[in-house]
């Protein structure tokens, strides 16, 4: 089982920038497809990006082309770049590990971090 912790969310205006952080602890990270999610109050927890142990990045509807999904297994870090946020982009943000290969469903992920909030003002 791998350990996850999320960072750089926060607080930011309509059309700023945010890039969130989730560190990885465990076995080797470059086994690990990794996946952020989002979930907003009141809905389902969302598909955003993933990124597998080659490097190949794959986008939900949520991330409209202005989220870029990186990752530095030097560091053992996933990246969750987030320009021209919207109000709409207002949820917690979770990073999830799952073996190889990358899945857009919450249900194929068995390890998550604890999530790291971003708030978008209007």
């Amino acid at each position: 089982q791998v350990r996850l912790v999320e960072s750089g969310g926060g607080l930011v205006q309509a059309g700023g920038s945010l890039r969130l952080s989730c560190t990885a602890s465990g076995r080797t990270f470059s086994d690990y497809a990794l996946a952020w999610f989002r979930q907003a109050p009141g809905r389902e927890r969302e598909f955003v990006a993933a990124i597998s142990g080659s490097g190949t990045s794959y986008y939900g509807d949520a991330a409209n082309g202005r989220f870029t999904c990186s990752r530095d297994d030097a560091k053992n870090t996933v990246y969750l770049q987030m320009n021209r946020l919207k109000p709409e982009d207002t949820a917690v943000y979770y990073c999830a590990a799952r073996n190889y290969v990358i899945a857009a469903s919450s249900s194929q992920y068995a390890s998550w971090g604890q999530g790291t909030q971003v708030t978008v003002s209007s």
